[in-house]
């Protein structure tokens, strides 16, 4: 049961990178800069701990296959596509709602470690993940504005947030694809090793798209180093304990007890940035929160 305070981690660490990317994309990056930030400082980070654990436990280079690098290029493709739909969607609605739009990744991440590994769920776990679903749905209705004649359901904040949770689905089951495909001594050298190759691919494709796309932005995320320091910190813990936890575990329940993220964003949604919560908010966060709860018991 390792894996659990392991996601526990996880998901504190990734709620406190959405808090500091947040204000990233506030003062003056946009998007894609807000998104460069996790990979130009977390790079040498996960070197440094990479390269150092091995040294220190005497290990040599770990085996990788072809599937291995086909599962973490396309899961750091998914994963900077993701993270980019999140840092828009701050741009539509509060914080703690930007964060629970992606939660129904937990579902597809059900379907697609079915699709790719071959690893199913069990019915009662499936029921409870499909209870935070229901949260999700639930904070996606939209309160209306006055005059307006847009759709309560579907709108720019429900379709970049269902795009997160395809993408988000998507990249943990390829990440967990990536941590089975290499051979390393012990669990926490599979993911270092596997987190170091995703993220180097992340940084080299991000730095050419904004040298290619928006010259300048490099710069600028340099010279916020104050902040986006923090979210290559906080990135590296996130990410390290995300990795360790899908080596233990499937993809599926890792993502789905990851959810309690809905609470800590819930607490700095309104503790740092001061927003409110409408009661139909609340009520879908405590569907997740239940969610969360029967999967701890059952699994």
């Amino acid at each position: 049961m390792l894996w659990i305070p392991i996601t526990l981690l996880a998901a504190l660490a990734q709620t406190l990178r959405f808090m500091f990317q947040k204000r990233l994309r506030i003062a003056t990056l946009s998007t894609g800069g807000a998104t460069f930030a996790r990979f130009l400082y977390a790079a040498p980070l996960i070197g440094l701990v990479a390269v150092g654990y091995a040294v220190v436990r005497g290990y040599g280079l770990p085996v990788m296959d072809w599937q291995f690098w086909a599962f973490a290029a396309a899961g750091g493709f998914c994963q900077i596509c993701a993270t980019m739909c999140v840092v828009a969607l701050f741009q539509q609605r509060n914080f703690t709602i930007g964060i629970t739009f992606k939660k129904v990744e937990v579902l597809l991440a059900a379907g697609f470690g079915l699709l790719f590994l071959g690893e199913g769920v069990s019915l009662p776990a499936l029921g409870a993940i499909s209870l935070g679903v229901l949260g999700v749905l639930i904070i996606s209705d939209a309160p209306q504005v006055a005059g307006s004649e847009g759709p309560r359901f579907f709108n720019k904040a429900t379709a970049l947030g269902l795009s997160c949770a395809v993408l988000f689905g998507a990249c943990a089951v390829f990440y967990r694809g990536a941590t089975l495909h290499i051979f390393a001594a012990d669990v926490f050298a599979r993911s270092s090793v596997t987190l170091m190759a995703a993220i180097s691919m992340q940084f080299l494709g991000m730095a050419f798209y904004l040298r290619w796309r928006e010259p300048g932005q490099i710069t600028e995320v340099i010279r916020a180093w104050r902040v986006a320091i923090w979210v290559g910190l906080l990135s590296l813990l996130g990410s390290l304990a995300w990795f360790t936890a899908f080596t233990l575990q499937n993809a599926a329940y890792v993502k789905a007890l990851g959810q309690v993220e809905i609470l800590a964003s819930f607490a700095i949604s309104v503790c740092v940035f001061g927003e409110k919560m409408r009661r139909s908010e609340a009520v879908g966060i405590a569907f997740l929160s239940v969610s969360v709860v029967l999967l701890i018991l059952l699994l």
